[in-house]
């Protein structure tokens, strides 16, 4: 049963059938893109600049994941 993997995000009230599949999919895959430019960044950062490398880091868990995911209603 092999296939695209998809996260599926149920109770929502942004569409009529209340679940969302290509949104948080797409966020997952964006926020995966994000860490791997955004981490090893922050993690160099970070050894100079605490507080810095430590929002670099959080960036995709806090900016890319629920913008990406709240774009497509469906």
């Amino acid at each position: 049963m092999g296939g695209f993997p998809a996260c599926v995000q149920c109770g929502t009230r942004s569409n009529p059938c209340r679940c969302k599949v290509f949104g948080p999919t797409l966020g997952v895959l964006a926020f995966a893109a994000a860490a791997i430019v955004e981490w090893p960044v922050g993690a160099l950062v970070y050894v100079f600049k605490h507080v810095k490398g430590r929002r670099i880091m959080g960036h995709p868990a806090r900016v890319v994941y629920p913008k990406v995911s709240r774009c497509l209603p469906i």
